[in-house]
């Protein structure tokens, strides 16, 4: 396929020569019908101004050759039978008789007759004009011609001039449709330029025209697609990340489950194995030994009660049970089961008796994970703070970074140097929930290597 600007010099070029051509050839036959024309009344109005003063003189002959020369113009005299009584170019005498000749025949006819007609006489070509006077009460006829040489050679130069002009008006016609056209042709390639790069998403800049209302129409559409294009990819985009990270979290809570059931089912399955290969196992032995399982098989049913409960605290479906509960007293038990197993950190309560309106199980799960948490990555001490408005739980750990923070409390997730709630990600999740449940609002300070508050507010 051609492109524009070929297309246009093919389309174009043609035409202009075809009209240069049409408008030459008709001016020049056009002009030359006037001119012709207008030198045929130039000679008529000759031959009225002339026929008074040629016929009131006695040598003819003398007096046409002197107007001969003074005019340029043959100068013939004819009476009423055609006889030439006066000729300016040519013995008169030799001259046959005239009155058959069509301008004269015309002039006798209509009082006024021309032609173009090759003269034997003098071998050129001439154009005539007669016409028929009366004087004194007899009928002549005075002719005059005008060479045809002459009036091609001025014509000619009339006709270069108008030539001259009308090609300069279609050269400058010629060099603003071409400019036009250039500048139609950068627009289109920017246009096409646009939707190449729109179609391969690399579009970044908006695409302007002013050149016509029709561009700047188009390019404004083009704007507002690529806008919505855009939009669509971002939307597009960020559906992907979603669902990345959704099979991602799927990936590492699967690996997590996976990780977490492995070793209670190695130790039950182990434990098991033996007591059932030996059967003289001392029954101290045994017993240990079905502790242990007992013990795996509590994890993991731990483990199943805390997906379980995920999905009915997201679902809306735990059942609650609200009634006044003592907060401090529920911090001291859980403090008194976690003291055994976190022996070298210190926790300290701060604050009065409060009460609150609380589903005791739940909510026990909430201080259990915040304050096992601070334990976890506590350097020294945690400290529970109780106050009419909140609770506050600190610690002096690792601290969290802020964008984990945003973070933390959504399902599956789990940061990267921490393992919130067996590597699961779902105690923050969980907590978050039974807070929002509870209509109290959860809020997460920290500092990298500093620390961590987690605070429970549940007045505003």
């Amino acid at each position: 396929m051609i492109k524009m600007h070929q297309l246009f010099l093919r389309t174009i070029v043609p035409l202009f020569s075809f009209l240069l051509l049409s408008i030459c050839f008709t001016t020049y036959f056009w002009s030359k019908h006037i001119y012709i024309q207008q030198i045929e009344e130039n000679l008529s109005q000759n031959i009225t101004v002339l026929s008074s003063l040629v016929m009131n003189t006695t040598n003819l002959d003398e007096k046409v050759k002197k107007l001969k020369e003074s005019l340029k113009l043959r100068i013939t005299i004819i009476d009423n039978n055609g006889l030439v009584i006066a000729e300016s170019d040519k013995n008169k005498n030799l001259m046959e008789n005239h009155l058959n000749r069509y301008e004269v025949t015309r002039a006798n006819k209509l009082g006024i007759g021309s032609k173009i007609r090759y003269s034997n006489t003098l071998n050129k070509e001439l154009l005539y004009v007669a016409k028929k006077v009366k004087i004194n009460g007899s009928t002549y006829y005075i002719r005059m011609a005008a060479y045809i040489e002459e009036i091609s050679q001025n014509f000619i130069y009339l006709s270069f001039q108008i030539f001259t002009i009308v090609s300069i008006f279609l050269i400058i016609a010629f060099f603003i449709t071409y400019r036009i056209s250039k500048r139609i042709k950068i627009e289109t390639n920017n246009i096409l330029n646009f939707l190449v790069d729109l179609s391969n998403k690399r579009n970044k800049n908006k695409i302007k025209s002013d050149f016509t209302l029709e561009f700047h129409t188009i390019t404004r559409y083009l704007n507002t697609m690529s806008n919505r294009l855009s939009k669509r990819d971002k939307q597009k985009s960020k559906q992907n990340a979603k669902l990345k990270l959704s099979n991602r979290q799927k990936d590492e809570i699967i690996s997590a489950i996976s990780h977490e059931f492995k070793n209670p089912i190695a130790i039950i399955s182990g434990y098991t194995q033996t007591i059932l290969e030996d059967e003289n196992l001392p029954l101290e032995i045994k017993n240990k030994f079905l502790h242990k399982i007992n013990t795996n098989a509590n994890k993991m049913t731990a483990i199943i009660d805390t997906l379980r409960l995920s999905l009915q605290l997201e679902e809306g479906k735990q059942k609650l049970t609200f009634k006044n509960n003592n907060i401090k007293k529920m911090c001291i038990e859980i403090i008194s089961d976690l003291e055994a197993k976190y022996k070298h950190r210190k926790i300290i309560i701060k604050g009065n008796e409060l009460e609150l309106e609380v589903d005791e199980i739940l909510f026990n799960i909430v201080l259990s994970n915040i304050i096992e948490n601070a334990l976890k990555y506590s350097e020294d001490k945690i400290i529970i703070s109780l106050d009419k408005n909140e609770i506050i739980i600190e610690d002096f750990g690792i601290g969290i970074s802020e964008k984990d923070i945003n973070l933390i409390t959504s399902k599956f997730y789990r940061v990267s140097h921490n393992t919130w709630n067996n590597s699961l990600g779902l105690g923050l999740f969980i907590v978050n929930n039974i807070i929002r449940i509870h209509k109290f609002n959860l809020e997460i300070k920290s500092d990298i290597s500093i620390g961590s508050k987690f605070i429970i507010k549940f007045k505003n």
